[in-house]
């Protein structure tokens, strides 16, 4: 089941999959902080032979985190709902493993009170 869910996934769900596991990862959370430090450095002029582009409170910096989180949210929902769509096979399968597992003992469970009855 888990080998056939995951050779039915459409290239978004393998796409958002693949952008979450990466979002998700110390390496990304390392470049955003280091493309913010260097933005504000940048930004700060603290380095004199670069011209500033986005003065202090940072404007575009904001934008493009704000898109940025909207778009990586998008992923995460995408991934979620998947896992989701998912986990409900699963309770399913497991309902009716357990509704057959029941049926059985309920079988097993009469057939030993006919055989108690047989011998009393």
């Amino acid at each position: 089941m888990e080998h056939d869910a995951l050779h039915r996934r459409t290239s978004t769900e393998r796409f958002s999959e693949n952008t979450v596991k990466l979002v998700g990862s110390m390496p990304f959370l390392v470049l955003n902080l280091l493309l913010m430090v260097l933005w504000a450095v940048i930004n700060l002029k603290m380095i004199p032979t670069i011209r500033p582009f986005d003065r202090f409170p940072f404007g575009i910096l904001a934008l493009i985190v704000s898109a940025e989180s909207i778009i990586l949210t998008i992923f995460v929902l995408i991934s979620q709902n998947r896992l989701m769509r998912q986990a409900e096979k699963r309770a399913h399968l497991d309902l009716q493993v357990g509704l057959l597992a029941e049926q059985e003992l309920t079988a097993v469970v009469q057939m030993v009170h006919k055989l108690a009855n047989m011998r009393a």
